[in-house]
């Protein structure tokens, strides 16, 4: 048994040894500098509405309309607010946008959706998914938070100012600040 593990022992160290020098051998003589794609980028605003829950939900909740988010114009789809419906918002000047409404929580006050096709000269982002929720504020009032997820809309390293990450940023946080504040407006003046 001694025999055995002193042999094990020998091997394992010829092994250690020989992988080693492997390493050495095969190892460049200088690192190379892997480049770093895009990373996601989070964006979450949310505003106060003077007005219960229930209210702001039943202004947002039927995801084929969303003529409260000033640049849209029009809103069609299918499927109502079954998971997998879709939508195209047509937007001033005639862009579109094609999204798909993935989560449904009615008993949340809540629905998440991912856009399907933009151009980027729209909304330079890609890869984007987005959540509304209504939650209680403080003396009757209500928060409606839109968060979103995505990436800028250049892929590759280097991409242009239009297209980098600040730019996609800069676009949704405005995008956010202007459909909340619209709505909120909406709402409070009850029309």
């Amino acid at each position: 048994m001694r025999v055995t593990m002193g042999r094990r022992m020998v091997v394992a160290a010829v092994l250690t040894a020989a992988g080693a020098a492997l390493t050495v051998t095969f190892a460049p003589a200088v690192s190379p500098a892997w480049a770093h794609g895009p990373t996601r980028q989070k964006v979450r605003e949310s505003i106060e509405i003077n007005a219960p829950q229930d209210k702001v939900w039943a202004a947002i909740r039927n995801f084929q309309d969303m003529s409260w988010l000033p640049p849209v114009t029009k809103t069609s789809g299918e499927k109502g607010n079954e998971v997998g419906a879709t939508r195209t918002l047509t937007l001033q000047g005639g862009a579109t946008v094609e999204e798909e409404l993935y989560k449904y929580e009615p008993d949340m006050l809540s629905y998440s959706y991912r856009i399907t096709k933009v151009d980027v000269k729209v909304l330079p982002v890609t890869n984007y998914s987005s959540t509304l929720t209504v939650s209680p504020a403080p003396d009757g009032k209500s928060k409606l938070e839109w968060a979103g997820a995505f990436y800028r809309g250049f892929p590759n390293n280097d991409p242009p100012p239009e297209l980098n990450d600040e730019a996609a940023k800069t676009a949704v946080i405005g995008l956010y600040k202007t459909g909340l504040e619209a709505l909120k407006k909406k709402i409070e003046s009850g029309s």
